[in-house]
């Protein structure tokens, strides 16, 4: 048969709906309390971290400044997830057991002591009392920081939801890389110019892990990207670029001027916020188009019938 003959008589089908209703659920959980949950908890981890290094390198307002950050983010970011859960017993149920291969418990179990030894070390500065257990329980709050971090991120990617669970690579950096930029933001808001060296350094850290990550996982070459860049979430994650940029540029001449300083603190926790907020809609955008778990659905098929090994012909 010629080539001519085998040519196919329609165009070859493409996906675009599936009977026009999503595939998925979306995200059941509540907004903006997840969301804030999300940022406020990851700039505690990181101002627990600073302030833990502050603490032993002699910077003393940097540490009172991240314990005091680390527990009032570390108690909002529970009263968030409380809200959005309904019932205070509802978290407690969630320590009753501990499933190392739960992203969800283990998470719980991370932010339970987190916040009870970041409260218990601001407590001890402000009030002067037992400085000693106050410097272990902040030293072990600061051991626990990059867990608060980046475990939200493990959350998410634990989930069916196609943005958030194909980003599972690239979303423990943005959110670290946030989290850093975030912590540096609030120490620039109250630190003196004497004390603002090392948050400038964290500061530049940070933003600039947060702003690879959010390149790539804007321009990776998978379909679930474009939730990244459009929509919603494309305007929030622009807006976090550019707010994080901004607050990188300025915090260089933060020790210069007490008002440029402040400008780079607001830029940097208002940058963190976006994008925490812009992940979440995109991981909601993703939910309502069944473009987005079918296409790769096909894809994987497509690729694992390609290096499946043939099979021998039968005599």
């Amino acid at each position: 048969m010629s080539p001519r003959a085998e040519r196919p008589m329609v165009d070859k089908a493409e996906f675009r709906s599936y009977y026009g209703r999503p595939i998925l659920k979306e995200p059941a959980w509540e907004q903006p309390d997840v969301p804030l949950y999300l940022f406020l908890g990851g700039a505690a981890g990181a101002a627990a971290s600073m302030a833990a290094m502050a603490d032993r390198t002699g910077y003393p307002t940097l540490t009172r400044t991240g314990r005091i950050v680390a527990a009032g983010g570390a108690t909002a970011s529970v009263v968030a997830l409380i809200h959005d859960l309904g019932r205070p017993t509802r978290f407690l149920n969630m320590l009753r057991v501990f499933k190392p291969t739960s992203p969800l418990s283990v998470g719980s179990w991370i932010l339970a002591p987190f916040s009870g030894l970041a409260a218990a070390s601001a407590a001890s500065d402000l009030t002067g009392r037992l400085p000693v257990a106050g410097t272990v329980a902040g030293g072990a709050a600061g051991v626990l920081g990059p867990a608060m971090c980046t475990y939200t991120a493990v959350l998410l990617a634990d989930t069916a939801t196609p943005a958030w669970h194909e980003s599972y690579r690239d979303l423990p950096v943005l959110f670290a890389g946030s989290a850093v930029a975030s912590a540096a933001g609030a120490a620039l808001l109250v630190v003196p110019p004497r004390e603002l060296r090392p948050v400038v350094r964290l500061g530049l850290l940070g933003s600039a892990v947060e702003l690879a990550a959010a390149f790539r996982l804007e321009h990776a070459p998978r379909l679930v990207s474009e939730t990244y860049r459009t929509g919603r979430a494309g305007k929030l994650l622009t807006a976090s670029r550019a707010l994080t940029a901004t607050g990188a540029v300025l915090s260089l001449f933060s020790r210069r001027r007490r008002s440029v300083g402040l400008a780079a603190g607001i830029a940097f926790l208002a940058g963190g916020l976006c994008t925490r907020f812009g992940v979440y809609a995109a991981g909601v955008a993703s939910a309502q188009d069944p473009k987005y778990v079918v296409i790769p659905q096909r894809e994987r098929a497509r690729d694992s019938r390609a290096h499946s090994a043939p099979v021998p012909a039968q005599d």
